[in-house]
This record gives C-alpha cells, sequence and structure tokens, in this order.
C-alpha cells in the first residue's frame, strides 16, 4: 500500500470496505463514493488504487469521477458554495456574486480557500428561478443574493 502516496490509515479502511464487496465492478459507484468520504476527494492514487484493487482499467475508473459532478479530483473545503449560472441567476447578476465570492476568498472557482473552509463552484441551474440569484452553501439555498451578501454569507460559517 505504501507505493500510493496517500494516508494508509483511510486506504486500509477503503480497502477493507472494496473487500466485502463481492461484485467490486458493479459497485464502482458505491466504492467512489465511499472513498471520496473518507479521503474527501478522489485524487490520481487514489482512482489507480481502486482499479487495481477492484480489477478494473483505470481509465473506467476516471471515466465515471469526470463524468459525474459529484465527485471531485480537487481537495474540497470544509464548506462547498456554489452559485447557479442558469439563465434567470445569470441575468439577475450571478457572475457578479461569483467574482465577489472568489475576491473575498481570494480563490479560483474550483479551488480550495488557503484556510480550508470553502470551495467555491458554479451550477447550471438549480431549479430556484423565482429566487435568483441563487447561491447554495452546503445544501442550503440563499435567494435573491446581491453582492453584498456574499460577505454576510462566509462569515454566517466561518463562525
Amino acid at each position: 500500500m505504501s507505493e500510493y502516496n496517500l494516508d494508509s490509515k483511510k486506504l486500509r479502511k477503503l480497502e477493507e470496505y472494496i473487500d466485502g464487496i463481492e461484485e467490486k465492478e458493479g459497485s464502482l459507484i458505491n466504492i467512489l463514493h465511499e472513498a471520496q468520504d473518507i479521503f474527501g476527494y478522489l485524487p490520481k492514487e487514489l482512482q489507480l488504487f481502486i482499479a487495481r484493487k477492484c480489477n478494473i482499467p483505470a481509465s473506467k475508473v476516471f471515466g465515471v469521477v469526470t463524468f459525474y459532478s459529484y465527485f471531485t479530483m480537487e481537495p474540497r473545503g470544509q464548506h462547498v458554495i456554489n452559485i447557479c449560472m442558469g439563465t434567470a441567476c445569470f441575468v439577475k447578476g450571478a457572475e457578479k456574486i461569483l467574482e465577489e465570492f472568489k475576491k473575498i476568498l481570494e480563490i479560483k472557482e474550483g479551488n480550495m480557500s488557503k484556510d480550508g473552509m470553502f470551495t467555491v463552484n458554479t451550477l447550471r441551474c438549480v431549479g430556484a428561478c423565482g429566487l435568483a440569484p441563487v447561491v447554495m452553501v452546503d445544501g442550503k439555498v440563499y435567494g435573491r443574493v446581491k453582492v453584498e451578501d456574499v460577505e454576510d454569507i462566509i462569515k454566517e460559517y466561518r463562525e
């Protein structure tokens, strides 16, 4: 296991989980969910470990990880901020809200803040067009968000 540059305790936990599954290839998505729950993200080394452990091509694991937006290959912050960029939200200024989050947190979209507290992402549409522009933090919905609200939203999660 030391050939993978990963936390050995976490790797052992994942290995025990995988060993308990009879049909490994058919359980790939469940295995990836478990791996992401344990590690917080799915770096290439971890994907390779899963591929070898399940006896499937690494390209298949990578394909699943990159296809589903739930999975991430980058570390995520403690709190994930999603800004809706659907038409209604975009027209009502979602891009300015995104820029304000990036400016205050000093990060690029999809990256984690230096303190490990936040990751900022965009979504295509959350289906709450009547509340546009919409921001979601860890699944909590904030509607009719203005640029001036961004700092207060961040403070709420820093406390």
